[in-house]
């Protein structure tokens, strides 16, 4: 029986094939692990910035602007990766149908690459154009 999370990997096209029949998945994609888990009648994305808790604070002055934008969330996992780590992650309905899960994944990607910008500018990596990030003006 197909899980939701095998019904996303096929709407995506993800090229694994074959329904693992599992709630939990690991998709790598343009160069990064997004976990699709199936619970509570929710299927999950989820995915680990790559930053140091001491970014978490500026990560979070984006957090609300961001969420007038999209539906994926800036989260803290306490208990990933020893310390903890910063997670975004984005739910939709595991009765979703193939079109609904391929925007989910589509619009959770599109979240990833932003936040990923974001921690490598707080890096110091590149600097973050005001053009590139959301502002709420007065």
């Amino acid at each position: 029986m197909k899980t939701a999370v095998d019904r996303l990997a096929a709407a995506i096209g993800y090229p694994d094939g074959d329904p693992t029949g599992t709630a939990v998945r690991i998709l790598r994609v343009d160069g990064m692990e997004v976990e699709a888990e199936e619970r509570d009648g929710r299927i999950v994305l989820s995915y680990a910035l790559d930053g140091e808790a001491a970014l978490l604070p500026s990560l979070a002055e984006y957090a609300a602007g961001r969420m007038l934008k999209e539906e994926a969330t800036l989260a803290w996992d306490a208990e990933g990766a020893g310390e903890g780590r910063a997670i975004l992650w984005q739910d939709a309905s595991s009765s979703a149908g193939e079109r609904e899960l391929s925007r989910l994944f589509e619009t959770f990607m599109d979240s990833c690459d932003w936040w990923r910008a974001r921690v490598e500018a707080l890096r110091g990596s590149e600097a973050a154009s005001p053009e590139e990030t959301m502002m709420i003006r007065p």
